[in-house]
């Protein structure tokens, strides 16, 4: 039995982290977010300056095509950068590790005593991380580029425009559904929902404080569509 249990403990240990999540977890949750509140806070904002059903249901579904493409591009184009830069970063490392690779052992070997190894220990865990991929040594462990960080412009657009869909489709359908009259309500009540249970989700899959994180998803979803609706409102009365 106890040679069983020592075979057991031996097996290797595959944990699933949170942060293995994090690439795909801050666009979605970013992309839905700003559906909800974007959306809700204009068609609101229309509502409350006394539009028609019709303007209020066409602001909405204005919203959610523009706010989807403009997530998607915007998010393209920032990642792209960054994609760009460490590309750059990389260039430069293999060029150096080319020219001058002495120097550069030296420079992973000192990150390694900075981190607590002896000089001695840094300097053989340099050489043989450098055998074995010299660049992808200096990438992780220099530059701090690896796989989990690795910039991914179309799945970054991607997520965030479908997120941003997803979370903008929920007001505009019920705008389609109720009376001008409870659109304001009707529209609220269901974002406040909405959000409530994205923050619920996003902690659950990020391993955060639940509380905290609906909390926060409420109280900046609730102030947003509450401006913008006293906005609507007094230039409504106004024009």
């Amino acid at each position: 039995m106890d040679a069983q249990t020592d075979t057991r403990n031996d097996q290797p240990h595959h944990a699933v982290h949170y942060v293995n999540r994090v690439g795909w977890l801050r666009a979605t949750v970013l992309g839905a977010n700003d559906g909800i509140v974007s959306t809700a806070s204009l068609m609101t904002g229309i509502a409350a300056s006394g539009a028609d059903g019709q303007a209020i249901l066409l602001t909405g579904i204005a919203a959610l095509v523009a706010g989807a493409m403009s997530m998607a591009a915007g998010e393209y184009v920032s990642v792209s950068a960054q994609s760009d830069t460490e590309r750059a970063d990389l260039a430069k490392e293999k060029k150096a590790l080319a020219t001058q690779p002495h120097a550069e052992w030296v420079e992973l070997r000192d990150i390694y005593v900075d981190r607590g190894l002896t000089p001695d220990l840094a300097g053989q865990v340099a050489q043989q991380l450098m055998a074995a991929d010299a660049l992808g040594a200096h990438a992780r462990d220099e530059l701090g580029i690896s796989d989990l960080a690795t910039a991914r412009p179309v799945q970054a657009a991607l997520a965030s425009a479908m997120s941003f869909a997803a979370g903008a489709a929920p007001p505009v359908i019920v705008a389609a559904m109720v009376p001008t009259g409870s659109a304001i309500i009707a529209i609220v009540s269901l974002c406040m929902l909405c959000l409530a249970l994205l923050g619920y989700i996003g902690a659950r899959l990020g391993g955060a404080q639940v509380g905290r994180s609906m909390g926060r998803t409420l109280f900046w979803g609730a102030l947003a569509m509450a401006v913008t609706a006293g906005a609507g409102h007094l230039f409504g009365a106004a024009i």
